[in-house]
């Protein structure tokens, strides 16, 4: 480089959400990211296990499950392209009817995952119940 070189510059793109124990809540995520999900999953059962709590998650394959061992009842697992020999639970991916089931749609909706991920279940966070103002997100996608 030498003085006087363009230069393009991308800061990061993103947005953030914090759980504040509202309740009722509705946990989405694909993939990667269930993670901070999981850490509001985490907290409420250390300190508030008697608000009324559910995570539905999205992921390719066993493998790709983030947190296996920590998931519970209050999970519900769908396996977009390979799931587990013997699994009898959903697959395909997430829709109307599994965030119908997830028993939550008068609280607040947390969508965590891609770009792609994020608006499909924001608008299907809508068609079951939420009100706009109580739907949060986070997304990722490619940097470049």
């Amino acid at each position: 480089m030498v003085e006087g070189d363009g230069v393009e510059v991308r800061g990061p793109i993103t947005s953030y959400f914090v759980w504040r124990g509202e309740a009722p809540v509705l946990l989405a995520g694909g993939g990667s990211g269930v993670v901070p999900l999981m850490a509001m999953l985490r907290h409420r059962r250390r300190t508030m296990p008697e608000l009324e709590m559910r995570l539905v998650y999205s992921v390719r394959s066993a493998e790709d499950v983030i947190y296996a061992e920590e998931l519970g009842d209050e999970t519900l697992l769908t396996y977009t392209q390979t799931p587990p020999r013997g699994w009898r639970g959903h697959t395909g991916r997430l829709d109307l009817e599994m965030l119908e089931e997830a028993g939550i749609s008068d609280g607040t909706a947390f969508v965590c995952g891609s770009h792609g991920f994020v608006e499909t279940l924001s608008r299907l966070a809508l068609d079951a119940g939420f009100e706009a103002t109580r739907i949060r997100t986070e997304r990722f996608g490619p940097s470049g």
